[in-house]
């Protein structure tokens, strides 16, 4: 069974890289390009996945975090944040609202892929 992904990227070179990267791992995708598209998609779609980035126009990562958490339709739904903007305590703040996991900028892809096999295939898969 094919699992969706929602990639929330408003930069077109990340927003490829994570494309490139989970579609040739044989996912599904959904890509919104501001938190605002985010939130109405994940509600649209009830994506098996999310990756948020942070920095996002219309509304932040966190925020969109926040909204997609409060509908209980999206209950259970992991949340990768990714973002450049790696400061002391983002990852506390990400987690506070409401993402499962957290990876900088620049990541590996090998890592990357790594997180999400974890959130949707478990542990043992490679």
């Amino acid at each position: 069974m094919k699992r969706l992904i929602l990639i929330v990227e408003d930069t077109e070179d990340s927003l490829r890289i994570a494309r490139d990267l989970l579609s040739n791992a044989g996912y599904d995708l959904l890509e919104a390009t501001d938190g605002a598209a985010a939130v109405t998609m994940a509600a649209q779609h009830h994506p098996d996945l999310i990756l948020m980035d942070i920095q996002l126009p219309k509304l932040d990562g966190y925020e969109a975090t926040r909204r997609i958490r409060a509908n209980p339709e999206l209950d259970g739904v992991p949340i990768i944040a990714i973002t450049s903007y790696a400061l002391s305590g983002d990852d506390v703040r990400a987690k506070a609202a409401g993402c499962d996991a957290y990876i900088a900028k620049p990541y590996s892809p090998r890592a990357l892929l790594a997180e999400v096999r974890r959130f949707l295939d478990g542990p043992d898969q490679s």
